[in-house]
């Protein structure tokens, strides 16, 4: 079953997801980064690329010929092809359609009043159905 941990009152979600990313890396796992449109996909690529000077994380969009040998992959589709279903990052506002493919995911909610809402909905839907549920708060962690 899917094990499901939210990240709430996050201030900034892209150099957030960042940081998430880098200490997902170390720990070994892949990741698939999804996003609401083209444009945040595009701006999430360029911060991933500039967020720290000494360290890279190689990452590619769905459906890119090396995404099947790379640990990152970025998709602004749920219903995108993917290479691997270890870890979900969900940065929409959405529960993404096939979340329960991989072993676990995390929910990135920002301080935003209409955000955080649909993430307590998110919230109810997954504990109504079971799934293990951890919550942090960013600015506490």
């Amino acid at each position: 079953m899917t094990r499901i941990d939210f990240h709430s009152n996050v201030p900034d979600k892209i150099a957030y997801t960042c940081r998430l990313t880098r200490k997902a890396r170390v720990a070994g796992s892949r990741l698939v980064l999804l996003v609401n449109d083209r444009q945040e996909l595009m701006t999430l690529d360029q911060a991933l690329w500039t967020f720290s000077e000494q360290e890279f994380l190689p990452h590619v969009t769905a459906g890119d010929p090396l995404a099947a040998q790379t640990p990152v992959i970025l998709t602004d589709r749920d219903d995108a092809e993917l290479p691997h279903y270890h870890v979900l990052v969900n940065l929409t506002a959405s529960t993404p359609a096939h979340f329960a493919r991989f072993e676990r995911m995390i929910e990135i909610i920002s301080s935003d009043e209409t955000e955080k809402a649909a993430g307590r909905e998110r919230f109810r839907f997954y504990k109504q159905r079971g799934y293990p549920l951890t919550h942090f708060e960013a600015d506490k962690a």
